[in-house]
């Protein structure tokens, strides 16, 4: 009879060990650069969005000014918000996001302007995987200069 071996042989590949954390790295890698992505287009569509509803609480006429007991006061209208907040995005942010939408530019108290602005984000590496990206929804409200020290 052949004696058995107290201990096992130790040899072996790490080939496996070292391709299985290579392609975790990899995907970790790929996942900071989509998440930065990510990150950085919604800032900068929001960025776009306090523009808009800066010039849409800016959109009042002389005679929408009124007097109030806090003292002079302009009343704003949706229309006038609306068309406002249309020309500023077609001259601020066409070129720059992938179907760019005014989906809300209103008032809700006359005083302040809230505008809702979406675009698409497509992954910057992995677009493939997801060939339709994803939608991004930014709101923003400004209220006017304007009488605003009540």
């Amino acid at each position: 009879m052949t004696p058995v071996p107290l201990r096992r042989d130790d040899s072996g590949s790490t080939l496996p060990l070292i391709f299985f954390y290579a392609v975790l790295s990899i995907v970790l890698v790929l996942a900071v650069v989509a998440a930065t992505s990510l990150y950085l287009e919604r800032k900068r569509l929001f960025t776009l969005a306090d523009g808009a509803a800066l010039v849409g609480a800016e959109s009042f006429e002389l005679e929408d000014v009124g007097l109030t007991p806090e003292g002079p006061r302009a009343v704003l209208h949706p229309p006038d918000i609306r068309r406002s907040v249309l020309g500023y995005v077609a001259a601020n942010g066409r070129e720059e996001f992938t179907r760019l939408a005014v989906e809300q530019a209103t008032t809700s108290d006359g005083r302040s302007a809230t505008v809702t602005l979406s675009a698409r984000w497509n992954p910057p590496v992995v677009s493939l995987l997801i060939p339709d990206g994803f939608r991004i929804d930014v709101t923003s409200t400004a209220r006017s200069a304007f009488g605003a020290a009540g």
